[in-house]
């Protein structure tokens, strides 16, 4: 390509006497003449002051604006948002999250394409921006690709490591007066040292792996730390990429096939990481026009050993695993098990196996397992089925070895309720926790259910107790937790059935989740049911609860089939 035809967008914005006027505005933002001769490269910054995942994005930006530059680019940074879910954890705030994936999809798609650009690079850090920035990649299929601001550093508390997750599992503790005031306070003000995303391989860090092993990020990009002094010069090379990808016009759906999805879900399972993957990979696919189905999960991770020794349900944290060789030590081990193809293309244009094949192996690192020597062999990652989850649910072996499982429900119409009668001490050994009403559209927007696992693990309950729930889980729960369960119970489906005292099996070995009722017991109790009243009637919250889908369909927004084929109702009929 010639410089100028890589200007094939942004010559419709900035060239010609008839664009004086957009030019004449952006001269006030600080563009000279130089500037619009050169391809106008996004910056979409996930950056938010609220939290430590994308608190340090701004300065992050700065290198990759340095590389766009330095490349023959134009940078133009915007932002767009973010909801930590950290902190809204166990509060109504939480069911903004999952719906502020679609919102940050749509933005970034909409910025891109009011503005021409020619290139973009994606700036994320917490959990949601990772898979938002990925999709709306995929739907603009312009050169670009995603940055991960790192994770970060572990606390330190009593002598041992520490992450976010151990805050959670001590306020169960602390109800029940396993520890003090101070401990709580000492561990709440030790547990976040400085900026970057949650630790373990919870959501922020498995998206992260999910992006280079996708191919849309540089492989060991991802697991630089947050303040290591290597993520300024990855931010830099990040720009650069930009425009190496403009120049070859290697654009996401090149890069993002069904060849690349298998390889990020074997990854996950490699390494225990988090369900909320399956949402993510199953949305990613449908913007790529991928047949992905949520069975193909189980598929997968049955064939993947865990190799990776991580928090929740291993030992360390991220950035033990940069330390120990990062992302591309675990590709590299895969890729000796025959568990990924390697001829997968990345955003270097290398190949997969290219890039892992340039691994650095710490001598004496107990993080990444040798393929004969696993942690579990298979992966994280299992589907179940059953009377009560038809249309399946998810479950995370990793760190877990129960196989069966059967007790009574205790059946709670929301995450409050069961957060509460766990602290009262109200729940015990042999239960079987029901959360209902906390799906997609019952929430809406699916809350995860940390506080509730992380207060079970705390009470000392975590092995002895299991829990469904039509919500979701953190990728820093652990033990016997089946979520996504669908069809979930605002729309009927078979959870909306559950009464207290119910029966419930999980076998895990036969991927059946089930209650000990007949179908047509089930089917009496749905007859006489009635859903709730939706919690919103106007505003984003109604808007998605109307248009959003089942979870295991990923749990994405979409427009009548009818759109499509381009008859349009004036009336669907669907009501919240």
């Amino acid at each position: 390509m010639t410089e100028r035809s890589l200007k094939s967008r942004s010559s419709a914005l900035v060239d010609g006497n008839n664009r004086a006027p957009a030019r004449a505005m952006l001269r006030a933002s600080g563009l000279k003449d130089d500037d619009f001769t050169k391809p106008l490269i996004g910056i979409a910054n996930t950056w938010i002051e609220i939290g430590p995942c994308n608190y340090h994005l701004r300065e992050l930006a700065e290198h990759v604006r340095a590389g766009i530059r330095a490349a023959g680019g134009t940078p133009l940074e915007f932002n767009t948002v973010s909801i930590s879910d950290g902190i809204t954890m166990g509060t109504d705030g939480m069911r903004a999250s999952l719906i502020s994936r679609e919102v940050i999809a749509d933005s970034i798609e909409l910025v891109a394409r009011g503005n021409l650009f020619d290139g973009l690079v994606v700036l994320v850090g917490c959990d949601k921006t990772i898979p938002g920035g990925i999709m709306a990649l995929v739907r603009l299929n312009i050169p670009g690709l995603v940055l991960y601001g790192g994770s970060i550093a572990p606390g330190q508390f009593e002598g041992h490591s520490v992450t976010i997750q151990d805050v959670y599992e001590a306020v169960g503790a602390h109800a029940r007066g396993k520890i003090t005031d101070k401990q709580l306070k000492e561990l709440e003000c030790s547990a976040c040292p400085g900026v970057g995303a949650c630790g373990g391989q919870f959501t922020a860090n498995t998206m992260a792996l999910v992006c280079e092993f996708l191919g849309i990020a540089p492989m060991g990009a991802s697991s630089i730390p947050a303040t290591d002094k290597g993520k300024a010069k990855a931010g830099e090379l990040a720009g650069k990429l930009a425009m190496d990808l403009l120049r070859k016009d290697l654009t996401p759906l090149k890069i993002i096939t069904k060849t690349a999805i298998e390889n990020a879900i074997a990854g996950v399972a490699a390494t225990g990481g988090s369900t909320n993957s399956v949402l993510h990979l199953l949305a990613i696919a449908r913007e790529a026009g991928i047949p992905l189905f949520i069975d193909d999960f189980d598929r997968i991770s049955s064939r993947t050993p865990i190799l990776a020794d991580l928090k929740p349900g291993g030992r360390f944290v991220a950035t033990d695993l940069y330390a120990a060789g990062g992302t591309p030590l675990v590709a590299k081990r895969m890729l000796e098990a025959g568990l990924l193809k390697g001829d997968a293309i990345t955003v270097t244009g290398r190949s997969l196996a290219q890039e892992a094949s340039a691994a650095k192996e710490t001598p004496g690192q107990e993080v990444v397992r040798a393929k004969n020597n696993p942690l579990k062999s298979t992966g994280g990652l299992v589907i179940l089925h059953g009377n009560l989850s038809p249309e399946g649910c998810v479950i995370k072996v990793a760190g877990n070895n129960t196989q069966t499982f059967r007790g009574p429900a205790r059946v709670f119409d929301g995450e409050e309720a069961a957060f509460a009668a766990v602290n009262k001490s109200q729940i015990k050994a042999g239960d079987v926790v029901v959360i209902r009403y906390e799906g997609p559209r019952g929430g809406p927007g699916m809350r995860e259910m940390l506080a509730v696992t992380a207060a079970l693990v705390g009470a000392g309950l975590g092995d002895s107790v299991a829990l469904l729930t039509d919500g979701r889980f953190s990728g820093a729960t652990h033990g016997l937790m089946a979520g996504h369960v669908a069809p979930e119970a605002v729309v009927g489906g078979p959870i909306a059935a559950l009464r207290d005292g119910d029966t419930i099996v999980f076998d895990i070995p036969k991927r059946n989740l089930s209650v000990e009722l007949t179908d047509g017991e089930i089917r009496q109790r749905l007859a006489t049911w009635k859903a709730p009243k939706p919690r919103f009637t106007s505003g984003v919250m109604a808007k998605y609860a109307y248009l959003v889908s089942s979870s295991s369909l990923g749990a994405v927004t979409s427009l009548p089939d009818s759109f499509s084929s381009g008859s349009v109702p004036r009336s669907s009929g669907r009501t919240l």
